[in-house]
């Protein structure tokens, strides 16, 4: 009889794992925002159901996705009933939800700790990402040969703010790793090779990047996606000024 009722628990179990569904991540590689979450997602041990979208070939703006996502962006992220549009709101739900007590450390609920990572989100979102998309996107997707000193300094002003905040710590908010890491270096790896990062004026974003590399999902999840970005932004500008 104990048999029966330990074989009907693990049918119930594999019942209930088939039935539940992963939250369902819109995504392209190529995008410095898709990346930020699965950093994320990584770091808490979460597995996405992940559904790529092709950005150049404008799956993003298909009504379908609109409907879903009205500003047509990526990362989109589906959760049963939820369904949240920007990478950094995304990360901290992710955290919020499935994170737990053992990585609440990369968004905590102490409310200074909380707005300093807030605060570098913002700065991300503001500064940092917003910079390197007026960069990146004329070039990406209007025929632009545009890349001007005056474009890739103002991306490198932001290197100015990065060194601040990492003066005397490890991480941008700390000696914890936050989300506010993930979101700032998908961006900051994502431009490097263009808005050049001095070793030497900038020692203390050069020692984070390092640091941020040393994470054993890194590679896989950021480097390799910034790396193909950066060789499309460089040979959509060969091509557009060829033409």
């Amino acid at each position: 009889m104990k048999t029966l009722w330990v074989r009907a628990e693990l049918l119930l179990f594999y019942i209930l794992s088939a039935t539940m569904s992963k939250p369902a991540l819109y995504y392209a590689t190529l995008s410095p925002p898709s990346r930020a979450v699965l950093l994320t997602a990584k770091a808490i041990g979460l597995e996405l159901e992940l559904r790529p979208i092709n950005l150049l070939k404008g799956e993003h703006l298909t009504p379908e996705f609109v409907k879903m996502n009205p500003q047509h962006t990526i990362p989109t992220l589906i959760d049963g009933d939820a369904n949240i549009t920007d990478s950094h709101a995304i990360c901290a739900y992710l955290v919020g939800k499935y994170g737990g007590a053992a990585h609440e450390s990369l968004y905590p609920k102490d409310l200074v700790q909380r707005a300093n990572v807030d605060a570098r989100l913002h700065l991300d979102s503001g500064h940092l990402f917003a910079r390197l998309r007026f960069l990146y996107e004329p070039v990406l997707y209007n025929g632009s040969t545009d890349c001007s000193i005056d474009k890739i300094a103002y991306v490198q002003k932001c290197y100015e703010i990065l060194e601040g905040y990492l003066a005397d710590r490890t991480y941008l908010c700390g000696n914890e790793l936050t989300i506010a890491d993930f979101c700032c270096v998908a961006t900051v790896t994502s431009g490097n090779d263009v808005a050049l990062i001095d070793e030497f004026k900038f020692p203390k974003v050069n020692a984070w990047l390092k640091k941020m590399a040393e994470l054993p999902y890194y590679k896989d999840t950021n480097e390799e996606g910034a790396e193909e970005l950066k060789a499309l932004f460089k040979a959509k500008l060969a091509e557009n000024r060829s033409k």
